[in-house]
This record gives C-alpha cells, structure tokens and sequence, in this order.
C-alpha cells in the first residue's frame, strides 16, 4: 500500500529587520580629537586653560563620545564602545578634578594626578594593542595617545614643565590624526571611495 505525501511549503516567519545606524566612529573620533587638540594647546604653552577648554571637554569630548560609544554598543562593536565610553567619561572626569565642587575632598595634587594619567596610559596601550587588526590611522591615534598618557604622567611625578611642554606637542599631533581619521571616514563613506587613505 503506498502512502502520496503532499510536499508542503510553509513560510517561515521572517524576523523584523533591524534598522542600520550610521557608524558612530567618526563623530567619537572627532569629538576626541578636536577636544584634545585643543587641550594640549594649553599643554604646549599656547594658550591659558579657561572655560573654552572646559565647554569642549564637557559636550564634544565627553557628551559626542558617549553617545557614539553607546551606538557603538548597539552595532556590537566592542573596541569602539569601550573606547569611546571611557575616553567621554575621561574628559568628564577630567572636569571634575579641575573642578573640584565636593567639600572637603582635598583638590588633585601631582602625584595624585601623575597615577591617573598613568593608569589611562596603561588602558591606552592595551586598545593601542587592539588597533593592531584596525587601519593604520587608529594605530597613529592610539599609539601617540599612549605616549601622550605617558608624558603627562611622568611630567607630574618629576613637575618638569620640558616634560609637559613636548606632551602638548605629542597631543596636537594625536588630536590633529584623529580629526584626519573622522574626516576621511566621513569623506570616504560620502564619495564611496578612498579620499583619505587611513
């Protein structure tokens, strides 16, 4: 006895489709690079330290690189979330020691500030690290911001302005080759092809 068995085709229930969010890198890499152009302008001796490195620190360092960390976070990318994150609370924190608006709590002094800065240096060379599978232009940023942790770090525990002078210089390049980064992936993605070669 010999059984027909009707093939039959059901519809397997497609999943919504997740809207696709710009690539939150560049605005990250911007607001850290213009931010710490900027400070270490003041780093070099060009310029005093007021309420204009301040405002930038507070929205285009910390505020810009949060949001593009936590969009980050949703396009699974873990380096950018860490990065991004970390270096948006960074310049905030940054704020509060300059701050210092708790009473009571003794204001940084440079040791205290020579292990800070040590510390995000040895975080930066960890995703310096990291950028080893990235382009070469994340390699620049990470690689001179290592060195930059690094100089400002050991120009606090020995207070040798020298020290600190050529770590703004060693900042404006960092800032100035992140802003490059942002701008050529804006500038690659908008004429889908290499403008800037990162």
């Amino acid at each position: 006895m010999s059984t027909n068995t009707a093939s039959v085709t059901q519809s397997t229930p497609t999943a919504p489709s997740t809207p696709s969010i710009a690539n939150p890198a560049p605005l990250g890499l911007l607001g850290f690079g213009m931010t710490t152009c900027l400070l270490n302008i003041h780093n070099a001796g060009l310029i005093p330290l007021s309420i204009v490195i301040v405002a930038m620190g507070f929205g285009l360092g910390g505020a810009a690189q949060i949001i593009a960390g936590i969009m980050e976070f949703k396009k699974n990318n873990t380096f950018g979330a860490t990065a991004f994150t970390a270096y948006g609370f960074f310049w905030w924190s940054l704020i509060l020691i300059w701050m210092n608006p708790f009473k009571g709590i003794e204001a940084a002094d440079p040791k205290s500030m020579g292990f800070y800065l040590g510390l995000w240096c040895v975080f930066t060379l960890f995703m310096f690290i990291g950028t080893l599978k990235h382009n070469r232009a994340s390699q620049v940023v990470f690689g001179s911001l290592t060195v930059l942790f690094f100089l400002l770090s050991l120009a606090n525990f020995t207070g040798a302005e020298s020290i600190h002078t050529i770590a703004g210089y060693v900042g404006i390049f960092c800032g100035v080759s992140a802003i490059y980064n942002s701008v050529g992936q804006v500038l690659n993605q908008e004429f889908k092809k290499t403008v800037l070669p990162l």
